[in-house]
């Protein structure tokens, strides 16, 4: 692990200092694993372990596979939805003709529901921030302000939504549902929305700005459908697999130009658009159950009670967490790839210290998020820069609602566990092998 996180942090870094504004996405992590998968299998094959079916056993794990295969649905039903104009709708009905006073927050919920309907902070950026940039100018705000609230908005939907990778990473490592995560975090994401709401509509002035074109509300639809599915219980395969029919048939009947084959090549388009964070969930998978088999994780469980000072309390598992996720993406500068290095370790953190699952999920994705919204070198920081041509480090005192989430978590992981320490952990249901 040590020696992937050195790989793609140091050419990062090289890449930073030769002047390549996106340097940390110059080693794509899939390669940058390669090395550390070679000298896994040394050390395992050193210490007695089967190496390669230990390996392999881990790239093929249930939890692996269906993760990907939830990579891949979440993908096609972004392409597919963006293809007949359902991102488009979502813009247009949110901002309309707000009132000077509301352009901000307006700018903050369209960023939020459209990221938690497509999944991606990225996306939800690419498409707002365009548009966010044209209310700044007819608004008079200030682009910094203006771009932070789109920041802030993809962040909130990013981490809470059910077909976002991050989400998914968190939810299936941990060993817990959708729902179950989804309901947890909510208790944490949304006084921190509201909050923000408050803030933006505080901090800025503006003037009236020009309705958009008239779009159909109907557009909408597949996004608020797989939303409820997924927030009821029901399967996230199943959700996203319904979510994409739904959205062809949209298309068919009301999307001109769009036909059988431009709907399988959307779908296609979107299985390609995952098939990075694909390939390295399924190496990962090979990775952490080699440092599993090794002896690895049990080791680093160890640094980490020896520098808890022996406690075994809920607290302490909580901020163990949140140190972890934080520092690793600090690292990875990819929040995805942070929380399926770190899954594992976390959910042995959580049931040594009583952490119930839900729990070290939602804190695994908010750290992450939130810190890979705040990084200078982050994706989210680049585009949205780019896109605005200010500099990265202009934005970052900008995106209120990532601060504000990381001080809401903070006092939400100290009063509950004033409560908690008083009541001893529940045990928990073993992992099962390769998990």
């Amino acid at each position: 692990m040590l020696l992937f996180l050195a790989l793609f942090f140091g050419a990062g870094l090289y890449f930073t200092a030769q002047g390549d504004a996106m340097g940390f996405y110059q080693l794509r992590a899939p390669v940058a694993i390669l090395p550390a998968l070679a000298l896994a299998l040394w050390i395992a094959h050193r210490r007695g372990v089967k190496a390669m079916d230990t390996m392999l056993g881990g790239i093929g794990d249930p939890n692996i596979v269906q993760m990907c295969l939830i990579f891949l649905l979440a993908g096609a039903f972004a392409y597919v939805t963006k293809l007949i104009g359902a991102v488009d709708a979502v813009v247009a009905l949110g901002i309309g003709a707000l009132p000077p006073a509301l352009i901000l927050p307006g700018l903050f919920v369209v960023a939020g529901f459209l990221s938690l309907a497509i999944g991606t902070s990225m996306g939800t950026i690419a498409a707002v921030a365009p548009i966010a940039l044209g209310v700044s100018e007819a608004s008079g705000l200030d682009r910094a302000l203006v771009i932070g609230a789109v920041l802030g908005g993809a962040t909130f939907g990013d981490n809470l939504s059910v077909i976002s990778d991050t989400a998914i990473a968190a939810a299936r490592t941990q060993g817990c549902t959708m729902r179950e995560k989804f309901r947890e975090n909510v208790k944490i994401a949304l006084p921190a929305a509201l909050l923000t709401i408050a803030v933006l509509m505080l901090v800025g002035e503006a003037s009236p700005v020009d309705a958009y074109d008239p779009v159909s509300p109907w557009l909408v639809l597949p996004y608020v459908l797989v939303l409820v599915l997924a927030v009821i219980g029901w399967d996230v395969l199943v959700v996203l697999t319904i979510g994409l029919l739904v959205a062809g048939g949209f298309g068919f009947a009301m999307t001109a130009d769009f036909d059988a084959a431009a709907y399988a090549g959307a779908i296609y388009e979107g299985f390609e658009s995952v098939f990075e964070i694909m390939l390295l969930a399924l190496l990962i998978g090979g990775l952490g159950a080699l440092t599993k088999a090794s002896g690895g994780l049990a080791w680093i469980a160890r640094q980490i009670a020896r520098i808890a000072r022996g406690s075994n309390g809920r607290r302490t598992g909580e901020w163990s967490i949140a140190g972890l996720a934080s520092a690793t993406d600090v690292f990875t500068a990819n929040n995805t790839v942070a929380l399926l290095i770190s899954g594992g370790l976390a959910r042995d953190i959580a049931e040594r210290h009583g952490v119930p699952p839900a729990r070290s999920a939602s804190l695994l994705d908010i750290f992450a998020c939130t810190v890979q919204s705040l990084l200078p070198y982050g994706a989210q920081i680049l585009l949205a820069a780019s896109l605005a041509h200010l500099s990265p480090m202009a934005l970052i005192g900008k995106a209120h609602y990532c601060w504000l989430l990381i001080a809401i978590t903070i006092g939400f992981m100290l009063w509950p566990a004033r409560r908690a320490a008083l009541i001893p952990p529940v045990p928990r249901e073993p992992m099962k092998k390769g998990a």
